[in-house]
């Protein structure tokens, strides 16, 4: 588990100095007696025995249209350990990889194909969509031609075109408006030999906001690794949690602005993972990162990979050190 080291003591006397980390973060000492504090912590902690990783928010979303396999594609290319896939479920009963529910934000195309909810449209419907050029109109400067007319992928094409070349990020998304995703997930996985690497080596992390989605998960698989996200309700509130979540997840993604050294050592104390949503400021990194969190989504991947430089993981291997050292620490209760 990841914890505040001379490294991380280092980042947080730098977003101290900069006051870089105290626009939404919410996680820097307000005062020199707990900046000393920190720094003095960090002397007395060991090095962390697993590395910290870089989730790429819907690909590297930032650059490229969210949820595409260009943005995928990138994201990797930029040093992300996992790329996250939100799941939505088609009248058809195919899995699609989308965030909203509905396809009018980022979707182009004929009205009665492209717009309105996932769930009320065929597969086949779908994929006459264009998600690529709303991107091209929000986000000019990052504007490429080959971004226009990208397709929404199954979660099959994703699994298909990385396989057990990349780590996946995967969360359920309205599941509670979609009778058998979490089934038709677990299959999926099956279909392209994934679930075991998730168990070992934490290929594939399952989350979602409903924590009856992932309990109905760990009833299907209980060697799953899942994580139980939160809305942005407080630190305090999310501690009180913890013991309960422990029992079906291993880990935990807070909103940014709900993460503290309490939270994160609460967390630890458990031997849970703590991934903080969605993170693309410098300075807030270096500021999470002081407080010990385990990884966190950006929409910038090279940004977290330029702060965490030759302490980052390469390839897959993050992520079978997050597993290991997660093994060692509920071996060790």
């Amino acid at each position: 588990m990841a914890r505040l080291t001379l490294r991380g003591a280092a980042a947080l006397v730098l977003c101290v100095a900069t006051a870089a980390c105290n626009r939404d973060a919410g996680v820097a000492p307000t005062s020199p007696t707990q900046l000393h504090a920190a720094i003095a912590n960090s002397q007395r902690t060991e090095v962390p025995d697993a590395p910290i990783l870089a989730i790429g928010h819907r690909g590297a979303s930032g650059y490229a249209p969210e949820h595409t396999i260009a943005s995928y594609d990138l994201a990797l290319e930029l040093g992300a350990d996992y790329i996250e896939q939100d799941l939505q479920l088609t009248s058809d009963g195919v899995l699609v990889v989308l965030h909203d529910p509905t396809l009018d934000r980022t979707a182009r195309g004929a009205a009665e194909n492209c717009k309105g909810f996932v769930i009320e449209k065929t597969l086949a419907q779908i994929k006459t969509c264009d998600v690529g050029s709303w991107f091209n109109g929000a986000f000019p400067q990052y504007a490429r031609a080959e971004y226009v007319g990208l397709k929404i992928p199954t979660l099959d094409e994703v699994l298909e075109r990385y396989q057990h070349r990349a780590n996946y990020y995967i969360e359920t998304k309205n599941p509670e408006d979609a009778p058998g995703m979490e089934e038709k997930l677990l299959q999926a996985l099956d279909r392209f030999a994934l679930r075991g690497s998730a168990v070992r080596r934490d290929q594939v992390l399952i989350q979602s906001f409903s924590d009856a989605s992932l309990r109905k998960i760990h009833g299907l698989d209980p060697a799953l690794p899942l994580v139980q996200l939160f809305s942005n309700i407080g630190s305090a509130n999310i501690r009180a949690t913890l013991d309960q979540v422990r029992t079906y997840a291993v880990g935990i993604g807070p909103s940014s602005g709900s993460v503290d050294a309490a939270l994160v050592d609460a967390a630890h104390v458990r031997c849970i993972d703590v991934h903080p949503y969605t993170v693309n400021d410098p300075g807030q990194m270096a500021a999470l990162l002081a407080v010990g969190v385990d990884g966190m989504f950006t929409n910038f991947p090279d940004r977290l990979s330029a702060l965490l430089g030759s302490d980052q993981a390469r390839g897959k291997q993050g992520a079978k050190g997050v597993a290991g050292a997660r093994a060692a620490c509920r071996a060790n209760e």
